[in-house]
């Protein structure tokens, strides 16, 4: 079975669950449409447009800012695209559980890019022990490569990190981090993508 008929599967499955626990579904032609469903297959989600980054090298060296294309696509083409791990977290806001991300005690130098469209996002530099369970940085590369907005999911008021580029959920930011900025840039490590610096 190929991916895109193992997506297509998936997206039947999820519309029958739906439709037996009272999902809005529609009658059309003899058979059952979920609208919102079809729509979030289909449909790109998120802002065209262009976005201004700082570029950075594998080599963490930087490049300078520049104006790109946000990586807009539907949830069928992120599905092609990212490993259900990473898309349940990048395009579905969701959470690793902790200690189990490859990357929550990895402290070797290097740069890491967002998994789903490659923008730089953290310098390993930045990287600290919090004993959470997840990878922590003081800071990102660059303020302009990711977005922070407010995440009321679950009854908590937290501030999300999303990457600029694709919109991708990231993590959270918190005020509990060490200095030199007193923050912790809390990131879901299937949401990240490591390059080694060079010996």
């Amino acid at each position: 079975m190929s991916r895109i008929d193992e997506t297509l599967a998936m997206d039947r499955r999820r519309f029958l669950r739906a439709a037996l626990t009272g999902g809005a579904v529609l009658a059309v032609g003899g058979g059952l449409l979920a609208p919102r469903l079809f729509a979030a297959a289909n449909t790109p989600v998120g802002k065209p447009g262009k976005v201004r980054l700082e570029i950075f090298g594998d080599d963490g060296r930087d490049l300078g800012a520049r104006e790109v294309p946000r990586l807009v696509l539907g949830n069928a083409q992120w599905r092609q695209r990212l490993s259900p791990p990473a898309f349940g977290i990048l395009r579905q806001a969701g959470t690793e559980q902790a200690f189990t991300g490859v990357y929550w005690n990895l402290f070797a130098p290097g740069l890491y890019r967002c998994a789903g469209c490659g923008t730089a996002l953290y310098d390993a530099a930045t990287k600290f022990h919090s004993g959470t369970g997840w990878p922590s940085f003081y800071q990102p590369i660059a303020r302009t490569n990711v977005t922070q907005h407010d995440d009321r999911q679950f009854g908590m008021q937290r501030t999300a990190i999303n990457c600029a580029c694709c919109d991708g959920h990231l993590g959270h930011v918190f005020d509990d981090g060490p200095r030199p900025t007193g923050l912790r840039h809390c990131m879901n490590s299937a949401a990240l993508h490591f390059i080694p610096h060079a010996a």
